[in-house]
């Protein structure tokens, strides 16, 4: 697989290639079609895998790459929803020990998801606008049609 750039500068993924034609995928939708290969160039320079990613919203994106584990999406959701937050109140409310809980918050602030804050006097931390738009998104792409489910 391949990334292409068709004659207004859109990326897609190559899927398939046949002599007048080849079968593209657009990363935004996922939707497939067919441009004349006179039409492609190749993006030598880009990875099919980061064409792929960059269908989905970089706030998402952010938050994917810096929440490994339920426990920090859970961090995070939670300042989205309560924050700001006092480093006391986050100790006292999670199990989590106060490096794990530091390292997170260091992760989460290098990412650009929180950001300090005062919490009534005391040192804390909020969500980022980017956090807070990538937590909706999520939960509206999970409320979509679906019924939630947790694994057996």
């Amino acid at each position: 697989m391949r990334t292409v750039r068709d004659s207004e500068g859109d990326r897609y993924l190559l899927v398939k290639q046949s002599d007048d034609s080849s079968l593209v995928r657009d990363p935004d939708s996922g939707a497939e079609r067919y441009i004349a290969n006179s039409d492609l160039d190749v993006v030598a320079e880009e990875s099919p895998l980061s064409t792929a990613a960059a269908g989905i919203d970089p706030a998402v994106r952010r938050l994917l790459t810096a929440t490994y584990d339920d426990q920090s999406l859970g961090l995070l959701v939670e300042l989205v929803d309560r924050g700001p937050l006092s480093t006391v109140a986050l100790l006292d409310s999670y199990d989590l020990c106060e490096s794990d809980l530091h390292g997170l918050l260091a992760e989460f602030r290098a990412a650009g998801l929180v950001a300090e804050a005062d919490s009534g006097g005391q040192r804390g931390y909020d969500a980022s606008e980017l956090a807070e738009r990538a937590v909706e998104q999520l939960r509206d792409s999970s409320s979509v049609g679906e019924t939630a489910s947790t694994p057996e």
